[in-house]
C-alpha cells in the first residue's frame, strides 16, 4: 500500500488534483496496486484555517508518506503577507524538509500540440528535454536576507557537495537518454557559478559516456527559443532553473502541460509547474494535464511502476490526439472532461 499525502492548495490546485487522483485510481485498478491518499491543507487555504501556510501536522504527514502530490498555492488574497507567513513559504519548507534537492522538469512537445506552441513547428518538432534544477540551495535559501532602511539583501550560496549531488542526478538521467548534459551557469560573473562549473566538470569524469558542455544562462535562454532540439538534459542552479523551466514550458504550447518531480530524500514531491491561476479557479477551465503527468512521474519515481506511468502518458497523448483541448490550448474542453478522457483512455 503506497501512502500518499495530497495537498491540493489554492486556486485551481484542488480542481487539477481531483482529476489527477481519478487518473491515479484508474491506473491502480488496471495495474493492480493500491494507494492510500490523505489530504491536508497548505498555502493560503492553511493560512485561512490554521493561521500558517504549513502546519506541523501536515509536515509530519508528508514525511510519513511515500509521495506528496501537490496542486498550487498563493493568490491575491494573501499578497500582503511577508516572510514565512506567505503561502509560498510552505513550498520552500516542504522541499527542504523532505530533502528534495533535485527538481526534474521535462519539456516534451506532443505531436498533437506542435501547432499550439508560439514557435514554428520546424523549430520545436521533436523537442524532448529535461531540466534538472537544484532545489534546496542558492539564493532562495541563502542568509543573510531581508529588507531594512531602503536596502534589500539576498545571498546566493552553494557548497561543492550540494552541486555534486544534483550533478550526479543529471548525469545518471542523461546516461539513459541521449547522453548529453548542458550545465548552465553565469561563471563569467558569479563566484557561485565558478564553483558550480568546477564541481560539475569534476563530476563528469565519473560519467565518461555522457558528453558535458557549459553554457551561460543568458545564452541558454536564447538557445531555448532559437534551437531547443540541441538540448537533452539541462543542469542548473535554483534561480536559473526556476526561470528556464518556465521558458521551456512554452515550447510545449502551455505551462499547464508541464509536470515536475522533486526527488532526493525518502519522500518524492510531485506537482504541476503552473501556478494557482485564481482568475479561472472554480470555473472548471483549468488544464489538468500537468497534474496528471505529475502522477505519471510519481508512478515512475515513487511507486516504482514504470508500466503504469507509461500508460498514463500514452492516455494523455490519446486524449490530445482525439482533439481534446482546454482553454489554455485554444479549446473548450473542461478540466473535468479532460480528466475523464484520460481515465477512459487508461481503461481502454
Amino acid at each position: 500500500m503506497h501512502k500518499l499525502a495530497v495537498l491540493p492548495g489554492d486556486g485551481i490546485g484542488p480542481e487539477v488534483i481531483r482529476e489527477a487522483l481519478k487518473v491515479l485510481q484508474a491506473a491502480a485498478k488496471r495495474f493492480g496496486f493500491a494507494f492510500e491518499p490523505r489530504e491536508a491543507l497548505v498555502g493560503g487555504a492553511s493560512i485561512d484555517r490554521h493561521g500558517a501556510p504549513l502546519t506541523p501536522d501536515t509536515l509530519e504527514l508528508c514525511k510519513a508518506s511515500d509521495a506528496v502530490l501537490f496542486g498550487a498555492i498563493g493568490g491575491p488574497k494573501w499578497d500582503g503577507l511577508t516572510g514565512d507567513k506567505r503561502p509560498e513559504a510552505a513550498l520552500l519548507t516542504l522541499r527542504k524538509a523532505l530533502g528534495a534537492f533535485a527538481n526534474l522538469r521535462p519539456a516534451r512537445v506532443s505531436r498533437a500540440l506542435a501547432d499550439s506552441s508560439s514557435l514554428k513547428r520546424d523549430v520545436i518538432d521533436g523537442v524532448d528535454l529535461l531540466i534538472v534544477r537544484e532545489l534546496t540551495g542558492g539564493i532562495y535559501f541563502g542568509e543573510p536576507r531581508g529588507i531594512a532602511n531602503g536596502r534589500a539583501v539576498n545571498t546566493m550560496t552553494y557548497t561543492a557537495d550540494e552541486i555534486r549531488r544534483v550533478a550526479r542526478v543529471a548525469f545518471d538521467l542523461a546516461a539513459d537518454r541521449r547522453r548529453r548534459v548542458t550545465s548552465v551557469d553565469k561563471a563569467n560573473v558569479l563566484e557561485t557559478s565558478r564553483l558550480w562549473r568546477e564541481v560539475v566538470t569534476d563530476t563528469a569524469r565519473g560519467f565518461p559516456r555522457v558528453e558535458l558542455s557549459h553554457m551561460l544562462v543568458d545564452n541558454c535562454a536564447m538557445q531555448l527559443v532559437r534551437a531547443p532540439r540541441q538540448f537533452d538534459v539541462i543542469l542548473t542552479e535554483n534561480l536559473f532553473g526556476d526561470i528556464l523551466s518556465d521558458e521551456a514550458a512554452m515550447l510545449t504550447g502551455s505551462i499547464g502541460m508541464l509536470p515536475s518531480a522533486s526527488i532526493g530524500g525518502k519522500t518524492g514531491f510531485f506537482e504541476p509547474v503552473h501556478g494557482s491561476a485564481p482568475d479561472i479557479a472554480g470555473r472548471d477551465q483549468a488544464n489538468p494535464l500537468g497534474a496528471i503527468l505529475s502522477v505519471a512521474m510519481m508512478l515512475r519515481w515513487a511507486f516504482k511502476r514504470p508500466d503504469a506511468a507509461e500508460a498514463v502518458e500514452r492516455a494523455v497523448e490519446r486524449a490530445l490526439d482525439r482533439g481534446d483541448r482546454t482553454s489554455d490550448l485554444g479549446g473548450s474542453t473542461s478540466c473535468s472532461k479532460m480528466g475523464a478522457r484520460v481515465v477512459e483512455a487508461i481503461a481502454a
